[in-house]
C-alpha cells in the first residue's frame, strides 16, 4: 500500500476539466483580467472592472451577469456570451440530529465529493474536499477507502463555499450591503476528501479568494488546512497561503503511523516534526493543532500519550484528541472514554491544550473520517482493509 507522489501521478490527475475555460469562478485576479482582456476589455478599464466583477461574484454571490447593475449592458452582454459562472450542483443534502448539514456535491465528469457544515455557538466551520476520492489510504479513515479519481479545480473548492452559503442564506439581499452580523460561515478547515496538499495550486487559489477583502473575506486563521503530512509543501504552504495548519498525526512510533497514514513510510514522523518545527514562524501562525484519532489498543496508551509530548516539545500546538468514528468494514474500535480521558491528563498536565473532539454528523456519516461519495461501487470488506493496513 502506497501513497500517490506528488509527481508526476498526480500532476497529470490536474487535467483539463470541463467548462474549466469559460468559468469565472475560482480564477485568481490575474487570471481573471488576463480573461476580461482576451474578451476585448480595454486595458485601462481592466483594474476597474475586475474588482466589479470579483465584487458580484463573490461578495454578492450574483450568478447572473444582467444583474451586475454597475456594468453597461453592452458589456454585460458581451461577458454572457463569453463567460459563465458555474457552482458544482447539490445533488443530496441530509441534515443532522446535532444540526450538522452534509451535502453531496455533484462536480464536472460525474463525479460526486461531499462537503459538511458543522453549526455551533456563534460560529459556523465548513468542512470542504480538495479532491474526489484521496491520495492516501489511511487505514481508520473511510474516505480512504475511496481511491483516487481527480484533483478538484480551484472553482470547485470556492464553489463548496459558495454553495453553502446559498443553502444558509448568507449573501447580502439585492441593492443591500454585505451582512455585518455573526457570519454562520465563519470558518473553512481542508478535511474533507483529499490531501490538500497534493492539490496545492488549486487549494491556494481558491483559499486566496475565501481570504480576499473584497469578496468572501475570511480571514486566514479561521482558515485551517488539513495534512497527513506531504513535508515538502508545508513550507510552501506556509509562504504562501499562511493559513492555520493541522497535522493528521495520530501515532508516536513509526512502525505504527505507517500503518495508519501510509505516507509515513516516505515522510517519517522526524521529517515531518523537522518541517512543523518552522511552519509558526514562517506563516506567523499562533501554533500547530495535531490531530489524533483514538483506537483502542491502538495507539491510546499512557506511554503513547508521554512519547507524543516528548515529540513536540518546543512546537506551539494543541492535541485534539479525536474518538474514532466507527464505520461499517473498519478495522478498529473506538478506545473507551475513559481511556481518552487518561491520555488527555498526561497532555494537559505536560502543558498541552487537549481538547477531546465531540463527534458530529455521526447520524449521516457526517463526523471526521466518514466523509465518501454515495455513488463509491468499490465496497471493500473489513478483511480486505485489516489486509492492508498489516493487522
Amino acid at each position: 500500500m502506497t501513497d500517490t507522489p506528488i509527481t508526476p501521478e498526480v500532476t497529470a490527475l490536474a487535467r483539463p476539466v470541463p467548462g474549466e475555460a469559460r468559468n469565472l469562478v475560482g480564477k485568481t485576479r490575474d487570471q481573471l483580467r488576463a480573461m476580461l482582456l482576451a474578451a476585448g476589455t480595454p486595458e485601462r478599464q481592466l483594474r476597474m472592472r475586475v474588482g466589479q466583477i470579483w465584487q458580484w461574484i463573490y461578495q454578492k454571490g450574483v450568478r447572473d451577469f444582467a444583474q451586475m447593475t454597475n456594468l453597461a449592458k453592452d458589456y454585460r452582454a458581451m461577458l454572457a456570451e463569453t463567460f459563465t459562472i458555474e457552482l458544482p450542483e447539490v445533488v443530496t443534502r441530509q441534515v443532522s440530529e446535532d444540526g450538522t448539514r452534509k451535502y453531496l456535491v455533484r462536480v464536472a465528469g460525474g463525479h460526486e465529493v461531499e462537503t459538511v457544515y458543522i453549526p455551533e455557538e456563534g460560529r459556523g466551520t465548513l468542512c470542504i474536499s480538495s479532491q474526489v476520492g484521496c491520495t492516501l489510504t489511511c487505514s481508520f479513515c473511510h474516505t480512504g477507502t475511496q481511491r483516487l479519481v481527480r484533483n478538484l479545480t480551484a472553482a470547485e473548492i470556492v464553489g463548496q463555499i459558495m454553495l453553502v452559503r446559498d443553502d444558509l442564506g448568507e449573501w447580502p439581499a439585492p441593492g443591500r450591503a454585505p451582512k455585518n452580523e455573526t457570519r454562520l460561515l465563519s470558518n473553512i478547515v481542508l478535511m474533507g476528501m483529499g490531501e490538500p496538499l497534493y492539490n496545492f495550486e488549486a487549494v491556494r487559489d481558491a483559499m486566496k479568494i475565501a481570504m480576499d477583502g473584497e469578496g468572501i473575506s475570511l480571514s486566514r486563521r479561521r482558515i485551517t488546512l488539513s495534512t497527513s503530512g506531504v513535508v515538502p509543501e508545508i513550507a510552501r504552504t506556509a509562504r504562501e497561503i499562511g493559513c492555520m495548519l493541522a497535522v493528521s498525526f495520530h501515532a508516536t512510533t513509526d512502525p505504527v503511523r505507517d500503518r495508519l497514514v501510509p505516507i509515513n513510510r516516505k515522510w517519517n514522523i522526524a521529517a515531518l516534526l523537522a518541517a512543523l518545527r518552522d511552519y509558526p514562524r514562517l506563516s506567523n501562525s499562533e501554533r500547530i493543532t495535531f490531530e489524533y484519532v483514538m483506537l483502542d489498543g491502538v495507539n491510546d496508551s499512557d506511554e503513547d500519550a508521554r512519547r507524543l509530548v516528548k515529540l513536540i516539545a518546543g512546537i506551539p500546538a494543541k492535541i485534539n484528541l479525536i474518538p474514532f468514528n466507527e464505520w461499517p468494514g473498519a478495522p478498529y474500535r473506538r478506545s473507551p472514554e475513559a481511556r481518552i480521558r487518561a491520555f488527555a491528563d498526561i497532555i494537559y498536565k505536560a502543558g498541552y491544550a487537549s481538547p477531546i473532539r465531540t463527534p458530529r454528523g455521526e447520524d449521516i456519516m457526517a463526523a471526521c473520517g466518514q466523509l465518501k461519495s454515495a455513488t463509491e461501487r468499490a465496497r471493500r470488506s473489513r478483511r480486505e482493509i485489516a489486509a492492508e493496513a498489516g493487522l
